[in-house]
């Protein structure tokens, strides 16, 4: 007894079989996480290490360095590289892409201890560093709190509110703000009081210092109890300030109020690391993560009843603007594919009921509906969240979902032509197909396995795709061979045609006669397909590449990198110009502004850029997605036109992992000044090209710096040092920290500086007070400086790996990026005059002309410069992350095409009927070639998966037609008749396992993520199903030598 003869003879078991799957399978489908994007994790985590008065250079070579080598001694690292800025060290530290998302709190605990050993070869002054292993969380809610008539202060005291109060929403892991008001105490000491009274600046720092610190005071028993012993004395209000009493260091006799020399004030810092606008309003920003595992849509209903029960808290002019709700973008987006795969749904049914007749068409309907729902309870089981690409592999699956149904089907329903009962036939028809069927799925599935366990961002990205397709295709058997037969037993009711042959209809006798031809004609039908092979061939070298679709968020943004000296304040003041000039478009709903940067990463495939007061970037809502393409045009236009020289780039969002510029170029060497040198040639090709757009040099340019040249005998006579005098030259601008006061949970800094009257310019710091140790008193700057210079230095050094690299980014203004960098990389590596010779004799050869190969494909591949030994240069940005996500995915295939032509072997035990399936793989090409050159679509990451796929699926139709062939030989028709009738009755099944797959896409086309794949799959099955049941028969005939009868 064989499965499907147990399944109809136990038709109770199996109905109840059926219901569980439908049944539990539509609650699967309302109990499955939902996400706009799959997540794949940032395998990345930053360590920040102030030093303060540090170089670019002394950061680099005294932090960023001991750093570097701390993080290199982990086994798990794939690279290292460090941000230098005046002031602070960003290290950031990436993770080999072997290591999940379980593996890295270890990792990063690792890295935390490698950190901390190192803390005490820091210099002095350096330090201590953090290590912030959350850069990858999604604050996928980002609100814009805003209060016409509220000083900042309240609005920020409102935003601290919602956050204590939306923390207890359900899934919410953590909330972050952004742009809030940094307050200080300012306490302005007046010069010509404190120089009479004999008391220096270090006096009021070191009083202001000691009064707030926490001290521990110990434990007293009492009897039995044990109290614990609180020191009052602390400052508890502003006011308190005044009557603080100083202490002359000179006079230890003399107590001074500090409000008699000094003026206290509570403000706003005047140098803030980041601000945020909304609509041309102060705001802060409010972000809100989702716990890992959690429902961000569940999470985003919370929020709204949260705030919804909140709203009589919410004082009267506060507002929450909305700058992402991925919760709601989400509904949209699963509402969205739901429709399409709904659609998908009732294209390929009604195929079937139009092609197949009224039940057969059901019965295949009902078997696709089981299989679905059943691939819902697996993802449920498997944590598989809806989104994006799963859902997208259930609507690439669908026609593939069908082809075993369809086989049995049909295998059932021509026997019962014939006049076999349904029990026999159905057994019959199944014990013919189930380990052909099985094996066929086998290799559907294992074209899709590279994608599975490509290790990489770009491969976890896409890894439901194989998941979802591997459990779908192998329920879609296990239905095909159980569920299907006893619905054809119950449901299908076909006349006898009173004799054996059911293939004597005109549609058949005509493929039987062109098939007969073809035979024939054996040479002449292979030779015009290898014609139209080779034509397709060299079609394909004239289709574009690209590596993920831009995004249809209805939302883009623009980035501005002002000087690199410039203020906040003056980027404020700059950027305002250009929130007034967007929100006069007609199609722009909403501008938020963010500057300084840093601003949270609010959907996964999103990269904040890093902090500088001279940057802005600006989030424009649109009313209609389908507009962004033209409009972002005319705003980089514009504003190229409204603030010339300004760096300016405009960009939509883009689906799937991408970060920085979208060309870049990366140049090493030992030496800054000749790395520069390089970076200016390679500027006046790029810079000058009308294509290129958002040129920038990430280092930027050197900035003024003012360097106080020390008298060293005078400085000594006065008991002054370098930093005595850095610490008066910040007493005299911006301030120096003097303490902290405590007020509820906030610490709030206290700065000590000079008046705004007594502040120093450039022409007069000479005249600044330094308090002098040996003559206790103050004395001008200029006893113990010899005099004042400007000098220039590096602002921020990158390094990779311990290697110093400066790196260019651009984007282009028309087409796609690797249109533009292959009509600029041959002119910018003669500019660099780049040793191409021998990288591509390293590399697998490849002319110098022809430069394609020259972008890198592993890590570290570097192309060096003809007599600068030391010095390289490489192609980064998309392009490269496009090869380096192929090449990924291209180490696996070789074993899994290996395993699929092992399959296909054992199921035929013949070295010949293999190479007649595999033939036919090529063919393919033809319509890859035709359909992505007439949709205008580009060959990306996407159409590569779509591209490999069709393997699968083509080898699929070529067992089941060949398998047949093996049935009739056995049966003892002449071998030419043998293969024609079988290609006459697999005509059907493998032409509707076509159609139903190409049909079954339609609803893709309109997706921009998967339009290309689409293209890539329908094109492609379409043509190669026409040659296959052509080709397979010819091939077999040709292979085997059969003789035409």
């Amino acid at each position: 007894m064989n499965i499907a003869e147990w399944s109809i003879k136990n038709r109770v078991i199996t109905w109840a079989v059926t219901l569980v799957l439908v049944l539990v399978g539509y609650y699967s489908f309302n109990n499955l996480s939902r996400l706009e994007d799959p997540e794949f994790t940032i395998k990345e985590a930053k360590v920040i290490t102030p030093y303060p008065g540090a170089t670019a250079e002394e950061v680099e070579q005294e932090v960023s360095d001991l750093i570097e080598r701390a993080a290199q001694k982990m086994g798990q690292l794939f690279y290292v590289e460090s941000h230098s800025y005046r002031d602070r060290s960003i290290v950031s530290v990436k993770i080999l892409d072997q290591f999940d998302k379980d593996a890295l709190p270890q990792v990063w605990d690792e890295l935390r201890r490698k950190v901390g050993d190192v803390q005490a070869d820091l210099p002095p002054g350096a330090g201590p560093s953090i290590v912030v292993d959350d850069f990858g969380d999604v604050y996928g809610v980002y609100l814009a709190i805003t209060g016409e008539g509220y000083t900042e202060n309240e609005v920020y005291e409102f935003a601290k509110f919602l956050k204590r109060e939306l923390l207890q929403v359900e899934d919410v892991k953590s909330i972050a703000l952004y742009g809030e008001p940094e307050q200080v105490i300012y306490v302005e000491p007046r010069r010509e009081k404190i120089a009479a009274l004999g008391i220096s600046p270090q006096d009021i720092a070191r009083a202001l210092g000691e009064k707030n610190t926490v001290a521990y005071g110990g434990y007293a028993r009492a009897d039995d109890a044990r109290l614990a012993i609180k020191v009052s004395g602390g400052i508890t209000s502003i006011d308190q300030f005044s009557t603080l009493l100083i202490t002359s260091s000179s006079n230890p006799d003399q107590h001074i109020l500090l409000g008699d020399i000094a003026t206290i004030t509570r403000g706003l810092t005047e140098t803030p690391s980041n601000l945020l606008r909304f609509d041309g309003q102060p705001a802060i920003g409010l972000a809100i993560a989702t716990r890992s595992g959690g429902n961000v849509v569940i999470m985003g209903d919370g929020l709204y009843a949260k705030l919804d029960e909140l709203r009589p808290q919410i004082p009267l002019g506060m507002e929450l603007n909305v700058v992402s709700m991925q919760s709601d973008a989400v509904t949209e987006a699963i509402r969205g594919f739901t429709v399409s795969l709904l659609q998908a749904i009732g294209i390929v049914v009604a195929v079937l009921l139009v092609f197949m007749g009224l039940r057969s068409g059901l019965i295949i309907g009902a078997v696709l509906l089981v299989t679905i729902m059943g691939t819902f309870i697996f993802m449920d089981i498997m944590d598989i969240t809806l989104e994006r690409i799963s859902l997208g592999a259930l609507i690439i699956a669908l026609g593939m979902l069908v082809d075993n149904a369809i086989v049995v089907t049909d295998g059932i329903r021509m026997k019962l032509q014939q006049g076999i009962d349904s029990i026999t036939a159905a057994k019959d028809v199944v014990s013919q197909t189930a380990l052909p069927l099985l094996g066929a799925t086998a290799i559907a599935v294992t074209a899709f396995a590279a994608i599975g366990t490509s290790q990489d961002s770009t491969g976890e990205y896409t890894r439901s795709l194989f998941t979802v397709i591997l459990v779908s295709l192998s329920l879609s058997w296990f239905t095909a061979v159980t569920i299907t037969p006893l619905l054809c037993h119950e449901f299908l009711k076909v006349a006898s045609s009173g004799g054996n042959d059911a293939y004597s209809s005109g549609f058949y006798q005509t493929y039987r006669s062109l098939l007969t031809k073809a035979i024939r004609y054996r040479w002449l039908s292979l030779g015009v397909t290898g014609v139209v092979f080779l034509s397709a061939v060299f079609g394909f070298g004239w289709v574009k590449n690209s590596f993920f679709p831009d995004s249809t968020r209805p939302q883009f943004y623009v980035d501005v990198w002002y000087p690199q000296d410039s203020d906040i304040s003056t980027t404020l003041e700059n950027i305002k110009e250009i929130e007034t000039r967007l929100a006069g478009y007609d199609n722009v709903t909403h501008v938020t502004t963010q500057v300084g940067g840093g601003s949270p990463r609010f959907l996964l495939t999103y990269t904040p850029e890093q902090p500088g007061l001279n940057f802005a970037r600006l989030l424009v809502d649109v009313d209609d997605y389908r507009i962004l393409g033209d409009i972002t045009h005319k705003v980089q236009a514009d504003l190229e036109i409204l603030q010339p020289g300004t760096i300016i780039n405009t960009r939509q969002f883009v689906l799937g992992p991408a970060t920085g510029g979208k060309i870049q170029l990366r140049i090493s060497g030992p030496d800054p000044d000749e790395l520069r040198r390089l970076a200016a040639s390679a500027a006046e090709v790029i810079g000058n090209h009308p294509n290129v757009k958002g040129f920038r040099d990430e280092w930027g340019e050197r900035v003024q710096v003012i360097e106080p040249v020390l008298a060293d005998a005078q400085a000594q006579k006065l008991g002054l040092d370098r930093s005595d005098i850095a610490n008066a030259m910040a007493f005299s601008v911006d301030g120096v920290r003097a303490g902290i006061y405590r007020e509820g949970d906030e610490l709030i800094p206290i700065i000590a500086r000079s008046p705004l009257n007594e502040r120093r310019s450039l022409e007069n710091y000479d005249q600044a007070p330094i308090w002098s140790p040996v003559a206790q008193k103050m004395v001008p700057m200029g006893q113990a400086v010899a005099h004042f210079q400007v000098g220039f230095e590096d602002p921020h050094i990158w390094r990779q790996d311990r290697v110093t690299m400066l790196r260019l980014h651009f984007d282009q203004r028309n087409g796609l990026s690797s249109e533009l960098l292959s009509d600029i990389k041959v002119d910018v590596e003669k500019a660099l005059n780049a040793d191409l010779s021998t990288y591509l004799e390293r590399h697998g050869g490849g002319s110098i002309e022809h430069t394609a190969n020259t972008i890198p494909i592993r890590y570290r591949d570097r192309i060096p410069i003809k007599d600068m030994p030391g010095y390289y240069f490489a192609w980064g940005g998309e392009n490269e992350d496009s090869v380096k996500a192929a090449t990924s995915i291209a180490q696996a295939i070789p074993a899994f095409f290996g395993l699929m032509v092992f399959i296909v072997l054992a199921l035929f035990n013949s070295v010949y009927k293999t190479l007649v399936i595999w033939l036919v793989v090529p063919l393919a090409i033809i319509g890859v070639t035709i359909g992505l050159l007439m949709f205008n679509q580009p060959f990306g990451f996407m159409a590569l998966l779509g591209f490999m796929s069709l393997a699968g699926m083509l080898i699929k139709n070529a067992i089941v037609l060949v398998d047949q062939i093996d049935v009739e030989l056995e049966a003892g028709r002449p071998p030419v008749t043998a293969v024609v009738e079988s290609g006459v009755s697999r005509l059907i099944p493998v032409a509707m396992a076509a159609l139903t797959t190409i049909l079954g896409m339609l609803p893709l086309l309109s997706d921009a993520f998967f339009v290309a794949m689409a293209v890539t799959i329908m094109f492609g099955l379409g043509f190669a199903t026409v040659l296959t049941l052509v080709v397979v028969p010819v091939l077999y005939a040709t292979i085997f030598r059969f003789r035409s009868e």
